[in-house]
């Protein structure tokens, strides 16, 4: 039996938002080193900072300004950091209440002894970044201190109003989301992966309802039954259902492919359900339902770069309506 594939794979996109008076305050502090709060209802003070009460639900709007020391109430030995994180060696996540503050601030503690110097009740203070912008990243890391070392802030008492305004201040943010893992498509898709490295297409037949999946999936979604006949379909296919693009998505900022492109479901000669891909070679303005097409191979095989007419007549409606 041929070996499963496996691949690392990614996904990640950027994540906009706007932010509130409260957060806008609270970053723009951290830009100019300075930790904000806000008072809940019931008198303790919110680090970071909430726009409602979680307890009430009424909107808050008293900001203060806590200390950048603190102690750790809880936390986490990371002994592999990954991509991204606060530091590039192993550290620890802590939960730290702020000088202040009645709730704990997460973020990474620098303990290059190791966890065995990390412990439940230490005093840490902030370790600033040097380049600030107005991010949660402003604060490069906690960092352990004695109470009376030289440079060390002293423990503050009551939190000092504050209200909340900053020259230039944060109003919006560009949040980073990205996962990397490890993908395996299992026996079929292993199949109809090392076929499209061929230029061929195959796909497995339900032993139940005879329909022909493309891609397999291993079992059928109607019938609930595995498959294991493999049937090589297509390539060519017919233009089911599509989509105008026009806007450039960041993937395709690198390649070349000019909006408005259309995207199209295309159920190929031989196959019971649709796949999707680019439609090429034809003005997009052109492309319809019942479009005959065949595939765009690239220099070595894989998915196809697109489908372009073959110049065929189109498909009649009545051999694709169930494929819609």
């Amino acid at each position: 039996m041929a070996e499963v594939l496996k691949a690392p794979l990614v996904v990640e996109f950027p994540f906009t938002r706007s932010l509130g008076p409260v957060q806008s305050a609270f970053l723009s502090g951290l830009r100019e080193r300075v930790v904000l709060g806000v008072r809940g209802g019931d008198g303790r003070v919110l680090v970071p900072p909430v726009e409602y009460d979680p307890v009430t639900s009424e909107e808050l709007d008293e900001l203060v300004e806590v200390a950048p020391t603190g102690t750790v109430t809880t936390w986490a030995w990371n002994h592999e950091p990954r991509r991204g994180q606060p530091l590039d060696r192993p550290f620890a996540w802590v939960l730290v209440r702020l000088d202040g503050a009645g709730t704990g601030l997460l973020h990474a503690l620098d303990a290059p002894d190791g966890p065995g110097s990390v412990r439940t009740g230490m005093r840490v203070r902030v370790r600033w970044a040097q380049d600030r912008s107005g991010a949660i990243t402003d604060i490069a890391c906690f960092e352990p201190y004695e109470a009376g070392e030289a440079g060390t802030p002293g423990e503050a008492g009551e939190p000092a109003p504050h209200d909340g305004r900053f020259a230039d201040p944060v109003t919006g943010i560009v949040a980073p989301a990205r996962l990397d893992y490890t993908y395996s498509p299992g026996r079929a898709q292993s199949a109809h992966l090392r076929a499209l490295a061929e230029r061929r297409v195959v796909g497995e037949r339900c032993p139940s309802c005879r329909k022909v999946y493309v891609p397999p999936r291993g079992a059928c979604p109607t019938c609930g039954v595995a498959t294991s006949e493999r049937v090589e379909v297509g390539p060519r296919g017919t233009v089911t259902t599509f989509c105008i693009v026009n806007i450039k998505a960041a993937h395709t900022a690198n390649l070349d492919i000019e909006v408005p492109y259309v995207y199209a479901h295309i159920a190929l000669d031989g196959a019971d359900l649709a796949l999707h891909g680019r439609i090429a070679g034809i003005p997009y303005d052109r492309v319809r339902m019942g479009l005959r097409v065949e595939p765009v191979w690239p220099d070595g095989g894989g998915h196809p770069d697109h489908y372009r007419p073959t110049g065929e007549p189109d498909a009649d409606y009545e051999t694709y309506k169930e494929l819609l």
